[in-house]
């Protein structure tokens, strides 16, 4: 049984982009995300955020502007009346070679740990072949959503074995809220 849904950020809950997301007014929610997060912790579902953010490590991104991105991300989550369990982020460079930034198991190992639930009873959604990566390392269910990238590495993702795909967050979180398929 589904206790915890992971969710990558960029291309899961907000628009993505090849600039990164530098500023709180570059980060714009995908329409329906936000409820979706809402949906899902009304459920009775732990969720959290494990999200590479290199552009820290690039200097493309301040951490103040990161804090203001998760503040405002944390802001529209409480007009729901809900809350993340976790938010991670990995801030290094790739070149760094740190155990937290996907597609290594890390973050979502820590995060796991830290809200004590297993392996098994974990879902990571993400729209990019590192997260199934990840989710795949990390002995938890990946699900792709083809609301950015993910679209794009279907194919890849099906190859790796991966069975749970939607189109966006919101359609992921009605199937589970319907159904639990795990």
């Amino acid at each position: 049984m589904t206790r915890l849904i992971l969710l990558d950020r960029d291309g899961v809950i907000n628009y993505d982009s090849p600039h990164y997301i530098k500023d709180v007014d570059e980060w714009v929610p995908i329409p329906g995300a936000i409820d979706a997060v809402a949906a899902l912790k009304r459920g009775g579902y732990m969720v959290a955020v494990c999200s590479n953010q290199s552009g820290v490590g690039r200097g493309l991104l301040t951490m103040p502007a990161l804090k203001g991105i998760h503040a405002k991300l944390h802001a529209l989550l409480r007009e729901r009346g809900v809350s993340l369990d976790v938010l991670d982020y990995c801030p290094h460079h790739p070149d760094e070679g740190c155990d937290c930034r996907k597609p290594r198991p890390g973050m979502l190992i820590r995060t796991m740990q830290a809200l004590g639930v297993d392996p098994e009873e974990t879902l990571f959604v993400g729209d990019a072949i590192r997260d199934v990566e990840a989710a795949l390392a990390a002995g938890c269910r990946p699900v792709l959503v083809r609301s950015a990238g993910g679209a794009a590495v279907e194919a890849e993702a099906r190859q790796l074995g991966v069975d749970w795909i939607e189109d966006d967050l919101a359609a992921v979180a009605r199937t589970l809220l319907e159904d639990d398929p795990c």
